[in-house]
């Protein structure tokens, strides 16, 4: 499902954020990757979402070459991959409901199908009930959860997390982590960046590791 080809990533100013790096992920497959603040993690997730392209090599979705897909196929391709950040980015004057329906809106879909969606993926994240709430109400592992459900609620066949769990004590990171868990049971591609080495490693699911921009750590 995601593939890297020998990808590379200079910055202006020299800096090499990625350094010939190659891997796959295969669909329905959830994979952790870490490395060292600065080790390119982030730019990695930017190449699959097209914020960034790289400087040499390939980066491949669903078997299309990134490098091939047109301005104007962009926010279609944006559109299979959903993001979760660390924090949050919800937009706190709008209701869990409007925070979630947020991407069904701008892609265009009518009143009954967004209401649909919402609830089904406010019921896979334990949030139903809150549909109203305000998310300044929430607490937050609630938040990251409306976070997920925006992320997913456009039904995409890859989902990305950066740091999903980075302010979160233990319990709550356990519990983000098995949401992550139950979307890959069902054919969603995982990849998620993550420090905390002593709950990845407990998970016992494929680590990516990165140092300087180099894969250090890539098991098939």
């Amino acid at each position: 499902m995601i593939s890297f080809e020998r990808v590379s990533k200079r910055y202006e100013g020299g800096h090499d954020a990625l350094r010939d790096v190659s891997f796959e992920i295969g669909a329905d497959e959830l994979v952790f990757l870490t490395g060292h603040s600065g080790a390119g993690k982030t730019t990695l997730l930017r190449l699959v979402m097209l914020l960034e392209q790289p400087t040499r090599g390939r980066v491949l979705v669903a078997g299309r070459d990134l490098s091939r897909i047109t301005r104007r196929a962009i926010p279609a391709h944006r559109r299979e991959v959903g993001v979760v950040f660390q924090n949050h980015r919800l937009l706190f004057d709008r209701s869990v409901f409007d925070n979630v329906a947020l991407p069904l809106y701008i892609a265009g879909y009518d009143h009954r199908e967004i209401g649909k969606r919402v609830r089904a993926a406010l019921d896979k994240v334990g949030l139903l009930r809150q549909e109203r709430a305000m998310p300044v109400t929430l607490s937050g592992g609630e938040q990251q959860r409306v976070g997920i459900a925006r992320a997913v609620v456009g039904r995409p066949p890859v989902l990305l997390a950066d740091e999903p769990t980075g302010n979160l004590d233990p319990a709550l990171s356990a519990e983000i982590m098995t949401l992550f868990e139950d979307f890959s049971r069902v054919g969603v591609t995982v990849l998620i960046a993550s420090h905390d080495l002593a709950l990845i490693s407990r998970l016992r699911h494929r680590i990516i590791t990165l140092r300087e921009g180099r894969l250090v750590g890539a098991p098939a």
